[in-house]
């Protein structure tokens, strides 16, 4: 009986030697860490049948950046491109409107919001001065930034990418300029330089 004990009692140690030698073994089942992060596309696809309307351009938030999108708009030709405020006007017609269903999908938003309006400057202010019916810093940064870029790639613009904005008080305008860096990071504020008005600036 001891033999056979001893045996016994042998048999289970070497059994339990792979277990305790060789410690934690590592599992081959494949572990659900979730769906790995989509990115946003951006691009949005064209559409086949011809759409009414005037081209015009628009930049949107899309991937934390600002992204281009052409749209038409329902004004005739001659009031948009013939008229700086008409164009800013239609312009900024497509930023407060929700982004269509196409765009939607592509991951586009826009951050303008609605009160706000678009009028010519006033006396004394520099020739294509835009004046916004709400201070141009009291927006939120992504919708000003969405607001410089789209008026100066237009015809809305100064020039050199810039665009003359102001607000409803007495501050004079400022020129705003859409940057590579702005539409990287249209968080950030505009870059900005002073005009000198219109009083100041000596006949040509």
């Amino acid at each position: 009986m001891r033999a056979r004990t001893a045996l016994t009692a042998v048999a289970l140690a070497l059994l339990a030697l792979p277990v305790t030698g060789c410690g934690i073994r590592t599992t081959s089942v494949p572990v659900d860490a979730g769906a790995a992060p989509s990115r946003v596309p951006c691009d949005v696809p064209e559409s086949s049948a011809p759409e009414p309307g005037v081209p015009v351009r628009a930049f949107l938030v899309c991937g934390s950046q600002l992204e281009p999108v052409d749209r038409r708009s329902p004004q005739s030709e001659d009031k948009v491109s013939g008229d700086p405020v008409r164009t800013a006007s239609a312009l900024l017609a497509q930023l407060l409107a929700e982004p269509p269903e196409a765009e939607r999908q592509a991951g586009f938003t826009t951050a303008v919001r609605a009160p706000l309006s678009v009028a010519a400057g006033r006396a004394g202010d520099p020739e294509g001065t835009l004046r916004l019916s709400r201070q141009p810093e009291d927006l939120a940064p992504a919708a000003l930034s969405q607001l410089v870029c789209t008026f100066a790639e237009s015809s809305a613009g100064a020039g050199g990418h810039t665009v003359l904005l102001a607000g409803p008080g007495a501050y004079p305008p400022k020129r705003y300029r859409c940057t590579t860096q702005l539409r990287e990071r249209p968080e950030s504020a505009p870059p900005t330089a002073p005009v000198p008005s219109a009083a100041a600036t000596p006949a040509g």
